[in-house]
């Protein structure tokens, strides 16, 4: 007898099915939904985006035009804000009347403490929003609840070099040890010899929080005094490209000139920053792009922007910006005799998907994203007709002292994703587990462990 559904279980249903209307809403209809907005007045702008250079200098002012276009509005421009690193988009009504939006791109640390004092409407941030910020800014509400916390893309941390270092890949604790100091001449990793030369970004920058992070922090390891910081990425990436034993570290979009070398963590093999490994995010340094804000916006226009952001319109500009879009596609993926048996013949056969399933830290949920990521997944299934028969769900976990629970711990985060979508009639070929097989990150840290706690998505 099917047992009652628990208080538990009614209410992860609650959720998921609020966000799989939502993500019909930002998927599905035509962009007609997103109703006339309101003017500028006296010349104050209608939206004021702050935080994350890596946002804010060219994705967060494109997807603004991106949303003028979508209302209708004529003589889109950009003009120079105020100070370095901020603009000002305007555009017009068929009436004359004037929209103004000011975007300041000073970091994303500087985007939460100006939603906490009211000159902000939106804070993008190139990171999680840290404890401490989260506590400042309760009075608005749950800043890491689902209506708050908007993943907008996906981007990675590219380590770049000179085109001329012979250098084509390095491991995580190689890049702490280069950055703190400890190597301190390039012949050290089998370079040409020479003083190596350090670029960073400021500490305002949610890429220097991410990479203090990822790269620093697990070893207990502070940037070297002697390093350069910018607060423009294209400055830093220009600098290195004209520095032949220069090393630095920056967004994707911005590697421009420079070369960016394969990247391994732990026991994983070295991997490019290349557009599949950061979509599914095993690209070991890849990162989240966000927007926060009020989980009740009082702002039209603050609504308007995060789901003109979530849109295919939207997703479009992430692209063409050069970070990673969230749109699922499906891939292909090489077989090899490193895999194990099932895996390799799964990959002989069938196709991934470009989307991992991720967890809450120290939690059975799915992350924010991943919330987001059952809508996803599901429109893929459907407009593929994929619903029934053709989807695999396979689960990854950290290393444990025994090895049958590690694969029983992956196998039941896979069930938990599967329970999600069998909601919504999906009819699964096979759900498995494999434990802590093919890591993409260190099981020495809890940064690297919740990454190997992943759920991935093939299809026939």
């Amino acid at each position: 007898m099917p047992r009652a559904p628990s208080a538990v279980d009614r209410d992860l249903w609650s959720r998921t099915l609020s966000l799989l209307v939502l993500g019909f809403i930002c998927y599905a209809l035509p962009l007609s939904v997103f109703a006339a907005l309101p003017a500028s007045q006296g010349g104050q702008p209608v939206l004021r985006l702050q935080g994350s250079n890596t946002i804010g200098a060219k994705l967060g002012p494109e997807l603004v035009k991106g949303l003028f276009e979508a209302q209708g509005l004529r003589d889109i421009r950009s003009e120079a804000g105020a100070a370095e690193n901020e603009q000002r988009l305007l555009a017009r009504h068929a009436d004359g009347r004037t929209v103004i939006v000011e975007v300041a791109a000073h970091g994303s640390g500087t985007g939460f403490a100006a939603l906490k004092d009211g000159t902000a409407d939106l804070a993008a941030s190139s990171r999680p929003i840290k404890d401490g910020e989260a506590t400042a800014l309760a009075a608005l509400g749950d800043l890491r609840s689902a209506q708050a916390e908007q993943v907008i893309a996906i981007d990675g941390l590219a380590i770049i070099l000179h085109p001329s270092n012979p250098i084509a890949a390095l491991g995580v604790e190689q890049v702490a040890q280069l950055f703190a100091g400890e190597i301190g001449d390039w012949r050290e990793l089998g370079g040409n010899p020479g003083a190596v030369r350090l670029y960073a970004r400021d500490d305002n920058s949610g890429t220097y929080d991410t990479f203090k992070e990822l790269v620093l922090a697990p070893g207990g390891r502070s940037l070297a005094a002697g390093a350069q910081r910018f607060e423009s990425s294209t400055q830093l990436s220009d600098a290195v490209s004209g520095d032949p034993q220069g090393i630095g570290f920056i967004g994707l979009p911005y590697i421009r000139q420079a070369k960016a070398v394969a990247i391994a963590a732990g026991d994983s093999q070295p991997m490019p920053p290349s557009t599949t490994l950061i979509a599914t995010e095993d690209y070991p340094l890849s990162r989240r792009l966000f927007l926060y804000n009020q989980p009740q916006p009082d702002n039209p226009w603050a609504q308007a922007l995060i789901d003109f952001a979530h849109s295919p319109r939207g997703q479009a500009i992430v692209d063409a910006s050069g970070f990673i879009a969230q749109t699922v596609q499906a891939i292909r993926v090489e077989p090899s005799a490193q895999m194990p048996a099932g895996y390799r013949q799964l990959a002989e056969r069938a196709q991934r998907l470009s989307v991992n399933f991720r967890f809450q830290e120290g939690s059975a949920s799915l992350d924010t994203k991943a919330q987001r990521d059952l809508a996803r997944v599901l429109d893929y299934l459907k407009r593929h007709d994929k619903l029934h028969n053709q989807v695999v769900l396979v689960g990854f976990g950290d290393a444990k002292s025994d090895p049958a629970r590690a694969e029983l711990l992956s196998k039941l985060r896979a069930m938990a994703v599967r329970r999600e979508l069998a909601r919504q009639g999906v009819l699964f070929r096979e759900i498995t587990g494999l434990g802590d097989e093919l890591p993409v990150a260190a099981n020495s840290e809890d940064h690297g462990r919740i990454r190997n706690r992943r759920v991935e998505v093939w299809v026939y």
